[in-house]
């Protein structure tokens, strides 16, 4: 989701924007790679109507559209057409914040669909725009029209985490949710979707305890799945305290399950207590689990129970390898820090997720001058695991850059290469621009930017789309 950031000085370009628009072909500087066809699709929170007492993690999904081809770069934005996002332009209150929790009961009968305001994917020939508490909203390309929450003809049943993985051998689709059937539960659920659509596994089981779970980790053989001390709570919802908050004492558990078996075989591993909002990536090797995840001491933009403050600074994430030794009869699995620079959102070449990896890229923190703000989206890196050096562009002051997404040059391409797309947010002018950087060759800056008139708000996950670009 984000790197920390203090509620006391937001960064730039939190705010919404308050309209849609098409605009393209976009004024471009460089040259667009000619093997590039196809649409870069962006999704975050963009409120409707904005509330600067909502937590940042609620707020109407929008989709921000970079269909790039035959030399031209155009741009479309639209909101994702939830309920909550009708009510809110017919002036009906259907938020539901971050931090404010419906029973069961009250979602029915208020048929909340959530916001989709977290990722958006592709799968089965479908776009699915996503967060982790509701099922996937169907969106269409290239005109970005809602076409309604799906539960896949039945097979879906509650939450629907917003990081699914796909597997690049079989094609499958694995997910999970938790806090399902009951909100703010230890129950969670795992599935698996065919390439075609079809749920072909769905199952549900209880965390050691109710905790926020982001993202999950899948290797060839297995599934994790892990519960961090970010506890949940219906009883404190209720009583007017954080739904979500930090309990350390509660340590950290790892479910590890066999593809191959059910939820009834995971096995629970336990480390010390941290937060991951995102993992790198998993694999297996020579007897062991590993997963190189995004880790903070502490979760950041949430407090105590009691509504406290965890800590007074903002808490730095850093990417960490966790191992775990399936020899180790004690079930205790290591954490070992891989990286200085700190940073969030990772990602990887996807045709090695769950495989051995050699090449990963993420957002990293910028290193402030005396008087400036903090600048917790300054630059990209680039990281090859078989070289200690790291190949990084950093934006001048004050600009603010989303997450890279990897683009391979060509379907039989070697791991890593192909492009890194970003939007990036301009503090002079005010706009954001599209930069396209050669994926193992940051330092050398964008191959080619494209300019929009406008901003791109802070937003969370995108994905590219190939060969599918917006009518002209």
């Amino acid at each position: 989701m984000n790197d920390a950031i203090p509620r006391n000085a937001p960064p730039p370009n939190m705010g919404p924007i308050g309209f849609e628009t098409e605009v393209g072909p976009l004024p471009l500087k460089g040259t667009l790679p000619a093997g590039l066809r196809g649409t870069l699709v962006r999704n975050g929170p963009n409120p409707v109507v904005p509330d600067v007492k909502a937590h940042w993690f609620s707020g109407d999904g929008m989709l921000h559209a970079f269909s790039i081809g035959d030399g031209q770069v155009r741009y479309r934005n639209r909101w994702v057409r939830t309920q909550r996002w009708r009510a809110g332009t017919e002036g009906r209150d259907l938020s539901g914040g971050f931090q404010i929790a419906f029973t069961s009961e009250e979602r029915e009968h208020l048929k909340d669909d959530g916001s989709a305001n977290t990722n958006v994917i592709g799968h089965a020939g479908r776009m699915l725009a996503l967060e982790e508490a509701h099922l996937p909203v169907e969106m269409a390309l290239p005109a970005l029209d809602t076409l309604g929450a799906t539960d896949f003809s039945g097979g879906l049943q509650g939450s629907f985490t917003a990081h699914p993985k796909t597997d690049p051998k079989t094609g499958e689709l694995l997910f999970f949710g938790y806090g399902t059937p009951a909100p703010l539960s230890n129950g969670m659920s795992f599935g698996v979707m065919s390439p075609d659509g079809r749920v072909t596994r769905f199952e549900r089981f209880e965390a050691p305890y109710a905790s926020m779970v982001h993202d999950f980790m899948v290797t060839e053989r297995h599934v994790m799945f892990p519960i961090m001390p970010l506890t949940a709570s219906m009883e404190r919802a209720q009583s007017g305290r954080p739904p979500y908050a930090w309990e350390p004492e509660y340590g950290t558990r790892v479910g590890l399950m066999p593809r191959g078996g059910g939820t009834g075989d995971i096995v629970w591993w336990t480390g010390p207590a941290c937060y991951v909002f995102h993992c790198m990536n998993a694999w297996e090797a020579d007897g062991s689990l590993f997963a190189d995840v995004v880790q903070f001491p502490t979760p950041p933009l949430f407090p105590r129970p009691d509504g406290s403050p965890v800590s007074d600074k903002p808490p730095i994430s850093r990417l960490v390898r966790w191992q775990f030794d399936l020899s180790n009869p004690a079930h205790e699995f290591t954490q070992t820090p891989l990286e200085e620079i700190p940073g969030e959102f990772p990602r990887i070449d996807e045709r090695r997720a769950g495989l051995p990896y050699r090449h990963g890229w993420y957002v990293c923190r910028g290193v402030s001058q005396p008087g400036e703000p903090p600048r917790l989206y300054a630059g990209l890196v680039h990281i090859d695991h078989t070289t200690p050096h790291r190949d990084i562009y950093q934006f001048p002051a004050p600009d603010v850059v989303s997450e890279g997404v990897f683009v391979p040059r060509s379907a039989d391409a070697e791991e890593g290469d192909g492009w890194l797309l970003a939007t990036v947010w301009r503090g002079a002018t005010d706009t954001s621009d599209l930069v396209v950087f050669d994926a193992r060759a940051l330092a050398a800056g964008p191959v080619c930017v494209a300019s929009l008139p406008h901003r791109v708000p802070v937003g969370f996950h995108g994905n590219w789309f190939a060969g599918i670009q917006a009518a002209g």
